[in-house]
């Protein structure tokens, strides 16, 4: 004889001769037969059996009361959810859970295209594993190209998105929409007097159709840069090297409106440009050293030449002034006396006679 105990949270498969028999609730059990065998299982596990298949398990009336199903298709996958929450992703198969303490829901998902749909919450991708879908994540200043097999689907806004793995490759190019500065340096232009000038220009753009900067033009970057350098040799190679250095402004505003009358078949947006950096060969900058310094010297010395005149002129009116004035004159004398005293240790005089004329006549003598 052979005994078996079910516990409350199992069930017991019975076979005979190799067979499926039947199922077994929680209780104990004896069997006089040799060819009995019992396979016990827990009901928090997926239905199944290491001695039948699932379908042999499902055909049987008590086994298919206490238990639900699902049929996933090919291109499909099924989300598990235990009780209202979620518990895993099932791909395409057939699969049975015991709903005797538990209940089990299923949302079918058809992954024919890897967009997800919008019934899909976004948390169950926390805990499905990263196999089953693609992530895409857009920064607030930056748009996204999306493609399928290489074909171009749309643009994707600042956010995150999710994409079935069904086989379809997915990819992404990003465009940054910011104001993006680029730089045209070491321009070896010659000048219409033949003097070789290194010019550095800078100029702010930014992308206007995110689409079409990628279709329609090879290298739009290039194209940018191409248009500036031919701007600037145009400008530079018409003007003589004074007339650029007096109008830096013109050559700025010239090539920016070059830039701007191809910002439509370019698809971007100049905002700003101008020259950054002039660079003039070192023996024109020795010569323009030399000229600055000899104008510098000319108008220092013209500045002098008329502060002396000031000054003289200054003189003279003051002397006509003492002359027509002896009240004025004495003022004067009296002040030029203080200076000189200011610079003697002691003066004695004598007698009673006028001090301040005693005191002129000594210093005279």
């Amino acid at each position: 004889m052979k005994q078996v105990v079910i516990n409350e949270n199992q069930r017991g498969f019975l076979f005979r001769s190799g067979k499926f028999s039947g199922l077994l609730e929680p209780g104990k059990y004896r069997f006089f037969r040799s060819d009995a065998a019992v396979e016990s299982v827990l009901l928090d596990q997926p239905l199944c059996s290491n001695r039948c298949g699932l379908d042999t398990l499902l055909s049987c009336s008590e086994v298919s009361k206490q238990t639900v199903a699902a049929d996933v298709p090919d291109q499909h996958l099924a989300l598990h959810f235990v009780n209202g929450k979620f518990f895993q992703v099932l791909r395409h198969g057939r699969y049975a859970f015991w709903s005797v303490y538990d209940k089990h829901t299923f949302q079918m998902v058809d992954i024919t295209s890897p967009t997800i749909d919008e019934s899909i919450p976004k948390y169950i991708f926390s805990y499905i594993p990263a196999s089953f879908f693609t992530r895409v994540e857009v920064a607030q200043y930056q748009r996204a190209r999306l493609y399928f097999d290489k074909k171009l689907q749309g643009i994707l806004e600042p956010g995150t998105y999710f994409f079935w793995k069904n086989g379809v490759k997915v990819d992404v190019s990003y465009v940054d929409v910011r104001l993006t500065q680029m730089n045209i340096t070491g321009q070896e232009i010659l000048t219409q007097d033949k003097v070789s000038l290194r010019i550095n220009y800078v100029c702010n753009y930014r992308i206007t159709d995110y689409v079409k900067v990628l279709t329609e033009i090879d290298d739009y970057e290039e194209q940018i840069h191409v248009t500036a350098q031919l701007a600037l040799r145009d400008y530079v190679g018409k003007h003589k090297l004074d007339e650029i250095l007096e109008e830096k402004e013109q050559i700025s505003q010239y090539v920016l409106q070059r830039l701007q009358a191809r910002e439509k078949e370019l698809y971007v947006q100049v905002t700003d440009g101008g020259v950054k950096d002039m660079i003039l060969p070192g023996e024109i900058r020795d010569i323009m050293n030399t000229v600055l310094v000899a104008e510098k010297r000319a108008q220092a010395s013209v500045i002098t030449r008329r502060e002396e005149v000031a000054s003289t002129r200054s003189l003279l009116n003051t002397a006509k002034l003492m002359d027509e004035n002896e009240t004025l004159f004495r003022l004067k004398e009296l002040e030029y006396m203080e200076r000189i005293c200011q610079n003697v240790g002691s003066i004695q005089v004598n007698g009673s006679g006028d001090l301040l004329a005693q005191l002129a006549a000594l210093l005279k003598g």
